[in-house]
C-alpha cells in the first residue's frame, strides 16, 4: 500500500559520503535527511527562501533521534521517506526512514529518525507560528 502522505526522495551515496571503508560516515545520514525535508517542503509548494525573504521565517532542528540499523555503502541508492506525524502551533514532527534500495530484493531498512522542527522568525531567533499556507496545507498530511 503506497502512503499518498509520505514524500519519496532518492540519492546516491558518493564517495564523499564515506569512510576508508566505503561506509556512509553516521552524521551524513543527517545531511540526506535534511535535503529529503528540503525537498518535501518544495513538493508541497513551499520553497524556504521563500518562507525567510516574504514571511521572515525559518525553519529549524529543534531535537531528533536517530537509530541506525544498518549501514549504507559506495554506490547505494537510497530511498528517504518523509511523513509528518505530529503538528503544533509554532512546530512540527516528521517521521523519516532511509531504505537501501535493491532492483530485486526491495528496500532494506537502514535509518529510523523522528524530527521536530521549529518554525522561528529569522530576525529575532523566537519561535513563531507557522504560516496559514504552510498550516493548511500540513493540516491535509496528517
Amino acid at each position: 500500500m503506497i502512503d499518498t502522505h509520505a514524500h519519496h526522495w532518492a540519492i546516491r551515496v558518493y564517495y564523499e559520503d564515506t569512510d576508508a571503508g566505503g561506509v556512509v560516515y553516521h552524521s551524513q545520514y543527517l545531511n540526506f535527511l535534511e535535503r529529503a525535508r528540503t525537498e518535501w517542503l518544495r513538493h508541497l509548494g513551499f520553497e524556504q527562501t521563500d518562507l525567510r525573504d516574504n514571511l521572515n521565517v525559518i525553519i529549524v532542528v529543534h531535537s531528533l533521534q536517530i537509530a541506525f540499523k544498518k549501514p549504507a555503502k559506495f554506490n547505494d541508492c537510497l530511498i528517504v521517506k518523509s511523513q509528518l506525524t505530529a503538528l503544533g502551533n509554532s512546530s512540527w514532527q516528521c517521521a523519516q526512514t532511509i531504505c537501501r534500495h535493491h532492483d530485486l530484493l526491495g528496500k532494506e531498512l537502514l535509518i529510523e529518525a523522528q524530527v521536530k522542527a521549529a518554525f522561528i522568525n529569522n530576525i529575532t531567533f523566537k519561535p513563531t507560528r507557522i504560516p496559514a499556507a504552510v498550516l493548511q496545507v500540513a493540516k491535509t498530511l496528517i
